[in-house]
């Protein structure tokens, strides 16, 4: 609900503006902005969705269960929850899987982050730089975009399927590895088809570099995975442009959760008292540039962006630009492909704790788990990026109606949309949007 005062006449009649829902997201949730005297006195990012006790759920299910259960938290990035639940529970077991499964499963992220991204991207952002409703529109105006999206998109699933099982929470994943390793006739083939799906990712991230990005910048704590030698996608150390570089079992250590009255997602906060800090492709980037391949890094420069990039609408430019790199990296692996014999590592039921973390297309997902003798949960905490990420919206949000007031109210809410969208939110990982109460005085 948007309750306003007419532009440059307060207090001379008021209207009221009901904006039922914020489109092309995932979940439900919404925006109140108070603004008096001309200034922003109040603003809250709520998420009202009610929340879904996943972690309750565990307490007392058996530690090769987390995987299966977690991954129905979100459809649209299932392997996050798989991956993140496994590295935790082979931690607290003791298992090292072999490079030839940690290949396997990279391969299988970077199926999640190209149909993902490209979804995102292409399908549900690109339409707010453009004047666009959605990608219906688009596509009339627009064809080869949108077929050229749709296709790297069933790319990203076909890799999804072969591997994982299926496209949608793969079923072929387990804590050790996988139930079945898929054989090198099927993988191989997908080098090819992946080549020509980074050459589609290269022309569309060229394309959206052609955007007209507003004016806004914020200096972004930036909180990511890193790796030395490879763009950390499913492993790696737990880095911030702080200077901040531990074990991801340091995680808890240096990050919390907080409670707060206008939402039902927990608020990330940093310990330090640092403030909002960012995940996601942004923070991946400005964390690891030197890591992407040559032609990412080429991609990134010839669509505006230089090593750093603080200009939050530009994440759909690095969204591409990681595309690009996932389909490098999967040709990479497809034409190495070794099946792994055996499948998994084995291991029996102890008790332990254990920390896993990778970096789902949205930023860090972090799982947390205690078992006791009989390898049983007794203690669980998972946290999603869109919680992490609640703090810095709101902070972006008020940055862009502090740049943005002159503008009317319609168009004011269409931008507040379109810096939210920024994030490519999973609010129902979070918890689940948009209705905007938006009150001049």
């Amino acid at each position: 609900m948007i309750e306003t005062a007419a532009a440059g006449q307060a207090g001379k009649g008021r209207r009221t503006i009901k904006v039922e829902a914020l489109a092309r997201v995932e979940g439900e949730g919404a925006l109140s902005v108070r603004v008096k005297d001309g200034q922003v006195r109040d603003i809250k990012f709520r998420i009202f969705e009610p929340p879904r006790f996943f972690e309750a759920l565990l307490r007392g299910r058996l530690y090769s269960d987390a995987p299966d259960i977690t991954a129905r938290i979100c459809g649209i990035c299932p392997v996050a929850y798989l991956m993140g639940a496994s590295h935790a529970m082979e931690a607290a077991l003791g298992l090292t899987p072999t490079a030839e499964i940690r290949a396997l499963r990279r391969l299988l992220y970077c199926g999640e982050w190209i149909q993902s991204h490209v979804l995102h991207a292409a399908l549900l952002h690109a339409p707010d730089f453009l004047g666009l409703d959605d990608a219906l529109v688009l596509a009339k105006t627009d064809r080869a975009v949108v077929e050229t999206a749709l296709e790297l998109k069933k790319l990203g699933n076909e890799i999804l399927e072969i591997v994982g099982g299926r496209a949608v929470h793969p079923v072929n994943t387990r804590v050790g590895g996988f139930f079945k390793a898929p054989s090198g006739s099927v993988i191989r083939p997908l080098a090819d088809r992946l080549k020509r799906g980074a050459d589609q990712a290269e022309r569309l991230g060229r394309v959206f570099g052609g955007f007209d990005f507003p004016d806004y910048d914020h200096a972004y704590t930036c909180v990511s995975l890193h790796h030395p030698d490879t763009y950390a996608i499913e492993d790696g150390r737990l880095v911030s442009s702080l200077g901040l570089d531990v074990a991801v079992d340091g995680f808890f250590e240096h990050f919390g959760e907080a409670h707060v009255a206008h939402s039902n997602a927990l608020h990330g906060v940093a310990r330090d008292g640092s403030g909002p800090y960012l995940v996601g492709p942004i923070a991946r980037y400005n964390n690891n540039h030197a890591q992407l391949s040559p032609r990412a890094r080429a991609l990134a420069a010839a669509a505006g962006l230089g090593p750093v990039c603080t200009n939050p609408f530009q994440s759909i430019v690095v969204r591409m630009v990681e595309t690009l790199y996932a389909c490098e990296e999967a040709a990479r692996l497809a034409e190495d492909y070794r099946p792994p014999e055996p499948a998994a590592v084995e291991g029996e039921a102890r008790a332990g704790l254990g920390h896993g973390c990778t970096e789902a297309p949205r930023g860090i997902c972090v799982h947390r788990y205690r078992l006791d003798d009989d390898g049983r949960i007794v203690e669980a905490d998972i946290v999603p990026p869109t919680s992490q990420n609640q703090p810095q919206i709101e902070a972006d949000l008020l940055g862009v109606v502090e740049r943005n007031l002159h503008l009317d109210d319609e168009a004011l809410k269409w931008r507040c949309e379109q810096t939210i969208r920024n994030y490519d939110p999973c609010i129902s990982c979070a918890t689940h949007f948009l209705d905007l109460e938006m009150i001049r005085e």
